[in-house]
């Protein structure tokens, strides 16, 4: 189910993704490619997808099973606080190499993603696929240790009032809420230092 979640929500925002590489690159939006072609790329991330989110949501439901089990009602939030950074520690094992060739073919310097591959190993070594790694894992745990919580509080929450479990729409709902109110607090913290600066 995480990895068929993964490639679902990756493929049908990967024109975005695209777009937003693009207009970050040195070279510039339009020598990038502009809006041409901005599928490319999609092979790996698609084939990246299912495996990344499978290994997140397989790492997180058996940290959460196997530490929730030994702790009281009182500390599962932080049970979900590690759960979530195990997952993500793990996902990006595979994700940050999908980015790495899913960032050079959007940006056009290469014609294939094999030979993105082929170069910067034979240039780079393994290294250069996992260029990037602890920066990702750091920038994931943050947005994992605040959604989740969020998510698995929110669903027992909803559980205990209808009597049963959240259906699979009930539970993307808590997730959006989630999502949302992270990117409320991430943005409130961003401002809160840009006027600390300002002063």
């Amino acid at each position: 189910a995480g990895g068929f979640a993964g490639t679902a929500v990756d493929v049908a925002l990967f024109p975005l993704d695209t777009l937003k590489t693009r207009l970050q690159s040195e070279k510039g939006f339009k020598s990038s490619g502009g809006f041409k072609g901005i599928y490319s790329g999609l092979g790996p991330a698609a084939l990246a997808s299912a495996p990344t989110a499978a290994v997140f949501f397989c790492t997180y439901e058996g940290v959460k099973q196997v530490l929730g089990a030994r702790v009281t009602e009182a500390y599962q939030p932080v049970v979900h606080m590690i759960a979530a950074s195990a997952g993500e520690v793990t996902a990006c094992i595979i994700r940050v190499p999908m980015e790495v060739v899913k960032q050079r073919r959007q940006a056009q310097l290469y014609q294939s993603s094999i030979q993105v591959v082929r170069d910067t190993l034979k240039y780079e070594g393994i290294r250069g696929l996992y260029r990037g790694y602890f920066s990702t894992v750091t920038r994931e745990i943050p947005f994992s240790l605040i959604q989740f919580p969020l998510w698995e509080l929110f669903k027992k929450t909803w559980s205990g009032y209808q009597g049963r479990y959240v259906d699979s729409w009930q539970s993307s709902l808590c997730g959006a809420l989630a999502d949302a109110l992270y990117k409320f607090i991430l943005r409130q913290e961003k401002e809160s230092h840009h006027h600390g600066s300002e002063i």
